[in-house]
């Protein structure tokens, strides 16, 4: 058995990243990992429910033993079992409103290498604060992963909002690890801008608050009526509110989300949404801050299976980002660097490649 290493969850924005990258990759190379000062960036430190969710779910997808696994806990050993990671169907409940997204990102990378079909079904939030959305996923980062020859197919089944939850998403997911079903990606450049969209959720909320979103959004943005829709989600479980703006573009998506909450306007909501919504666009750059998070771990694996060096461009690095790329330059024979575009903007070309020769 090789030794664990150690993983200082303190480092960088010491938050659940750190945790989330380091199980994905635990599984993927069979390294055992010791875990301290587990989200010590945070004003509660240590496994939330959603946290200990990702836990659980890493140790049934490759038969794990896991020691200190408790709420509260800011240590963690995870052992990874002797055989490969299963393809199977998983179903995993957070219990609250913890983000569904989140766990599906720690599983995720591991069962794209495994061999066979998986579905994934997590209960639990699906548009969550500090968290992609489920819309997100569907319509900014699956699509990538498709094109670099892992086909996911993702469906929100319920939308859960906080604190009452109660959303799904289920994830069908065909693992490939031959390099030659693989492809590196380059996403240098937006190309021809599409239309963009706004869709508001509503989850037993008034419908005037979705029509003042919807004409807030439109006065700052050039966003055609037909292309905007006030959506009153199915089987409620509890209030919520959601302003989403699509931005397609040739080579790319990108997917904004501003949530309602008690005491915010439904004008503050939507302003929060334009605000991100014209950064990006101003920005020039085809991958925002939360897809970089999202493409670094697939091209990472992309790297370790022999298909090739992928890129992105990107605007500042974020703190998160930053960290993200630690640990996988860490646990994985890849090399994640970034370095100034020629554009002097503060953008940045990251790139991802075998350090292997």
């Amino acid at each position: 058995m090789p030794q664990a290493l150690e993983i200082d969850g303190s480092q960088g924005e010491g938050g659940g990243q750190i945790l989330r990258t380091a199980l994905a990759l635990s599984m993927i190379t069979g390294t055992p990992i010791r875990m301290r000062k587990i989200r010590a960036g945070r004003r509660k430190p240590g496994l939330m429910r959603q946290h200990l969710t990702c836990v659980r779910a890493a140790q049934a997808v490759c038969g794990a033993s896991v020691r200190q696994a408790e709420i509260g806990s800011t240590e963690l050993s995870f052992t990874p079992g002797p055989e490969p990671v299963r393809a199977d169907d998983y179903r995993f409940a957070i219990g609250t409103a913890g983000s569904t997204s989140l766990v599906l990102q720690t599983v995720l990378p591991a069962l794209l290498l495994a061999d066979g079909v998986s579905t994934v079904t997590i209960s639990g939030g699906t548009h969550n604060d500090m968290a992609p959305s489920a819309d997100f996923l569907e319509r900014a980062f699956v699509p990538l992963l498709a094109r670099m020859g892992w086909p996911v197919h993702l469906t929100l089944q319920r939308h859960g909002f906080y604190p009452a939850g109660g959303g799904q998403i289920n994830a069908l997911i065909t693992g490939r690890t031959d390099a030659a079903q693989l492809t590196a990606l380059s996403l240098t450049e937006r190309g021809q801008a599409g239309l963009p969209s706004c869709t508001v959720l509503l989850s037993g909320l008034a419908q005037e608050i979705g029509e003042r979103e919807v004409a807030r959004v439109r006065e700052h943005l050039d966003i055609a009526p037909e292309r905007c829709a006030v959506v009153n989600v199915d089987r409620p479980m509890g209030p919520g509110n959601a302003v989403l703006i699509t931005l397609p573009a040739e080579h790319c998506t990108e997917v904004v989300m501003a949530l309602g909450d008690r005491g915010l306007s439904a004008y503050a909501v939507a302003d929060r949404a334009v605000q991100e919504a014209r950064a990006y666009l101003n920005s020039g750059v085809p991958v925002g801050p939360h897809l970089a998070d999202q493409l670094l771990l697939p091209m990472a694996l992309l790297a370790h299976r022999g298909a090739g060096p992928s890129a992105f461009v990107t605007g500042p690095l974020t703190e998160h980002t930053r960290t993200n790329m630690e640990v996988i330059n860490t646990m994985l024979p890849v090399r994640c660097d970034a370095e100034p575009t020629e554009r002097n903007d503060g953008s940045v070309l990251v790139r991802v490649a075998s350090r292997r020769r």
